[in-house]
């Protein structure tokens, strides 16, 4: 049996210190957005047979289309993802001929040398364009705004739900107060992820996608349903104990702290597997929730059920 609960300042001070880093994160760097929110176009290539070129390069091939800033991101071993400004068709065609370009200024000086021709190079293409994606300025706030009201939308009716669900546990905490102690507890692995994708984004160049708010939203559904199983059981163990509340809660959590862990690990071995090998469009959300469910599964027992003791004690004493 482990005294969870009676170590909670320890859980608040650590939740605490890496809360204030996530802010000051955010508001320092801010997270780095991708193109679905602020609108843009992204090319993502792959040079079939031929070496594939710096990120210099490309760029000083590009320059005369006028295209504004370019990020060139390598990918795997011969992969290029272009993100740039919102482009028609005849732009996108444009680039890609400059591409090809390079490709033939490359054969061309094997030619030269002697291992291959020019006329071998035009038969087979070694350009291959994997996706291409544009999007407009628009429909990047319109995601934005819709991203918002998912997030807030889903913390209000995980309150009212949880405030239901426990609506006939009135004492020693009122139910209200279940679904106030696991939306900060969501709020906190939230800000959290946040933070270090704002830590990712300045220093390794990491953009947010869509994908992610899929994966925040997956993130809210996992540390709720963590938090759900542990108060379930406090419920359970109010009805039948006579214990005080703090010692039943650090009861509680002790009898769920396995299922909690082994669920979490579980999830977090597959997400894991997905990020090692899975492509590079699964990379953000995987990398995402792989975070995210650690300290979901942490604040559930080491931050909701301490909560609601201390809630409880303040309670009793302005009693």
């Amino acid at each position: 049996m482990f005294n969870i609960i009676g170590k909670k300042n320890y859980y608040f001070a650590f939740s605490g210190v890496l809360f204030v880093l996530s802010i000051i994160a955010l508001f320092l760097w801010g997270l780095r957005i991708g193109i679905d929110f602020i609108g843009g176009s992204s090319l993502e290539v792959e040079f079939a047979k031929a070496n594939r070129p710096g990120s210099q390069e490309v760029t000083e091939a590009l320059k005369d289309l006028n295209l504004g800033e370019i990020i060139v991101q390598p990918v795997a071993e011969r992969g290029l993802i272009l993100k740039l400004k919102s482009i028609d068709e005849e732009t996108h065609q444009k680039i890609l001929e400059k591409l090809r370009g390079l490709i033939k200024t490359e054969s061309t000086a094997q030619q030269n040398q002697g291992s291959q021709s020019l006329a071998s190079v035009d038969q087979k293409p070694e350009l291959i364009e994997k996706q291409f994606t544009s999007i407009g300025p628009t429909i990047g706030k319109e995601l934005t705004r819709r991203t918002i009201w998912a997030l807030v939308l889903a913390n209000i009716f995980i309150t009212i739900y949880i405030a239901f669900s426990f609506r006939k546990v009135s004492k020693p905490v009122p139910s209200w107060q279940y679904g106030v102690a696991a939306v900060l507890a969501l709020i906190h692995d939230v800000i959290i992820t946040l933070g270090v994708f704002a830590f990712f984004g300045h220093f390794f160049n990491i953009e947010i996608e869509a994908s992610f708010i899929a994966a925040i939203l997956t993130v809210i559904g996992f540390s709720v349903h963590d938090s759900i199983v542990v108060f379930d059981r406090i419920r359970e163990n109010l009805i039948k104990t006579v214990q005080q509340f703090e010692e039943t809660v650090n009861f509680s959590v002790n009898q769920t702290l396995g299922r909690s862990i082994s669920t979490s690990m579980t999830a977090i071995i597959a997400v894991s597997a997905i990020y090692l090998f899975g492509g590079q469009s699964t990379k953000l959300i995987s990398l995402a929730l792989v975070i995210g469910i650690f300290f979901g599964t942490y604040s559930s027992i080491f931050l909701a059920s301490p909560l609601l003791v201390v809630w409880q004690k303040l309670s009793q004493k302005r009693r």
